[in-house]
C-alpha cells in the first residue's frame, strides 16, 4: 500500500552551544543577603553536616580495613562533601570584603574547635577520625534521643485517646522505658522510669484477653490517666529543655548565643 508523504512544516533549528545554560540546582533561585550572624549560624549547620559525613566515611574506612581492603572514599562522600564545601564558600561571600579564607573563618568563630574533623578535612583534604571524642559528638546523639522520646510520647498519648484497642500500649511503654534508660543522671527521667517499673507488669497483665473474649483489650481509667499524665510530663520536659537536659547541648547553645544576643 502506498502512503503519500509531505514535507515537514518546520525544521527545528540546530542547537548552538551559545544557548547553553548552566544549572545551579544548589543555589537559591533569587539572590539573598545574609547578615554576619546568619552566616555564622549557617556555618554551624554546614559544619555539622560535613562532620556527620566524615564520621560515616571513616566508619566505612574501618569496615574496609577489617575486610582487608584498601580504604577508598565513596562517590557519595566526594559528591556530598563538595556540595557542602561549595555552600560554605557561598556563605563567605556574604561577609564584608575582603572575604576570609574558610579555614581562618572557622577558626575565628570557634567552629574549628567544635568540629576538629572538619578542620582536619579542610587542611588535609581527606576524612580522618579523631583520637579524642569531640564534644559535638554528644550533641547529635542527645538531640536524637530527645526527639525520639518526644515522638514516642506523643504517639502513645494519641493512641491512648483514639485507638479502639490498647493491645500494643504495653509495647509502646516498654520502648519509652528503653529510651529513658539511655539518659544518665536525669532526675525527672529516673522518677518516670521507677513509675513504669512499678506499674508495667500489672498493666501488661490487664491487657491479656481472656479465652473466648471478643472485646478488644482496654486499659482501665486509672492506667489511662497515669499514662496521659506521664506522656504530658515527658513532652513538656523535652520541649521546655530544662538545664539538666541541655548539658550535652552546651557547646552548640554557647556558640549560637553569641550570634543571637
Amino acid at each position: 500500500m502506498a502512503v503519500s508523504a509531505s514535507d515537514p512544516l518546520f525544521h527545528p533549528c540546530v542547537y548552538h552551544e551559545a544557548f547553553k545554560v548552566e544549572l545551579q540546582v544548589k543555589r537559591p533561585l533569587m539572590p539573598i543577603h545574609l547578615s554576619p550572624e546568619q552566616v555564622g549560624l549557617d556555618m554551624l549547620c554546614l559544619c555539622g553536616q560535613l562532620d556527620l559525613l566524615i564520621r560515616a566515611q571513616t566508619q566505612q574506612f574501618q569496615e574496609q580495613l577489617e575486610e582487608c581492603c584498601s580504604p577508598e572514599e565513596s562517590d557519595s562522600f566526594q559528591i556530598q562533601g563538595s556540595e557542602i564545601l561549595d555552600q560554605m564558600l557561598q556563605c563567605l561571600e556574604h561577609l564584608p570584603k575582603p572575604m576570609p579564607q574558610l579555614e581562618d573563618y572557622l577558626d575565628l568563630i570557634g567552629l574549628s574547635a567544635m568540629f576538629p574533623r572538619v578542620e582536619v578535612f579542610l587542611i588535609q583534604g581527606s576524612p580522618v577520625e579523631m583520637l579524642e571524642r569531640p564534644l559535638m559528638d554528644d550533641y547529635f546523639s542527645h538531640i536524637a534521643k530527645l526527639n525520639q522520646l518526644l515522638v514516642l510520647s506523643q504517639q502513645l498519648e494519641e493512641d491512648i485517646n483514639h485507638l479502639g484497642s490498647h493491645k500494643y500500649i504495653a509495647h509502646q511503654l516498654s520502648v519509652i522505658y528503653q529510651v529513658i534508660s539511655s539518659f544518665r543522671g536525669i532526675k525527672m527521667f529516673s522518677e518516670i522510669k521507677k513509675e513504669i517499673e512499678a506499674n508495667f507488669k500489672q498493666l501488661k497483665q490487664s491487657l491479656v484477653a481472656e479465652a473466648g473474649c471478643r472485646h478488644e483489650p482496654q486499659l482501665s481509667a486509672q492506667y489511662v490517666s497515669w499514662i496521659l499524665e506521664m506522656t504530658q510530663n515527658i513532652s513538656s520536659a523535652v520541649m521546655s529543655l530544662p538545664e539538666e537536659l541541655t548539658e550535652d547541648l552546651h557547646p552548640a547553645l554557647t556558640f549560637m548565643a553569641q550570634f543571637l544576643s
